[in-house]
């Protein structure tokens, strides 16, 4: 199994996340983004849109994280990253959908490149842009999650599920862009949760190889 990802990718780190949650082996390609080598051919052989993470296993090719995600959880069902009841199942999945769907595809390197390269914004428009939309996701996710008096130490229950692998990215990404999180003290916790774990450690975009 070969994982074509880059290192300070939030797609790339959920899914690492997600491949040691599961306790999958598997081989690190770098796809380094800063370079454009997303948007040769070679890669784009993988993936037409040229977007990180792929997933290779033999001739199958997967994209898309959450796909690939789902795929994991049917293929390798142990341990789960969703609840057995479907009702949970649905929570978990809303939980995961608005960091995945509302919250990262504004703040991710090609939306930036336009606002910069296209439109002309400076880095305080980029800053101001991206505080706007991660802001708006976390007030929400937190009330949710601030409402939700079964919740243990992670977003749903007392165990890692997809909305753990999509928030700590997000959360990574949110420092990078120097977001105060000091009015998300539900978020924070969660972070600090996963943090103790090994399988979001060795996800974690600074341990990885093409990071230096």
């Amino acid at each position: 199994m070969q994982l074509y990802n880059f290192f300070r990718s939030g797609t790339s780190h959920r899914l690492r996340i997600a491949l040691n949650l599961k306790g999958l082996d598997y081989d690190y390609v770098a796809v380094d983004l800063r370079t454009e080598e997303h948007l040769g051919a070679a890669f784009r052989s993988l993936n037409p849109q040229g977007l990180v993470p792929a997933l290779v296993q033999g001739d199958l090719v997967l994209t898309q994280s959450p796909a690939i995600i789902e795929w994991l959880e049917e293929r390798y069902p142990s341990p789960p990253l969703l609840p057995e009841n479907p009702e949970q199942r649905a929570r978990v999945r809303a939980l995961a959908a608005l960091v995945s769907c509302d919250i990262h595809p504004l703040n991710n390197r090609r939306i930036l490149e336009y606002l910069r390269k296209t439109l002309g914004c400076d880095e305080a428009a980029v800053q101001a842009w991206c505080a706007t939309w991660i802001n708006a996701g976390f007030e929400a996710l937190e009330t949710l999650l601030a409402a939700d008096r079964q919740r243990g130490a992670f977003c749903f229950g007392s165990t890692p599920t997809v909305a753990d692998v999509c928030l700590i990215p997000q959360v990574e990404s949110a420092r990078r862009f120097k977001i105060d999180l000091t009015p998300y003290p539900n978020i924070v916790g969660i972070d600090q949760a996963c943090a103790g774990l090994e399988a979001f450690r060795r996800a974690a975009p600074a341990v990885q190889s093409d990071a230096h």
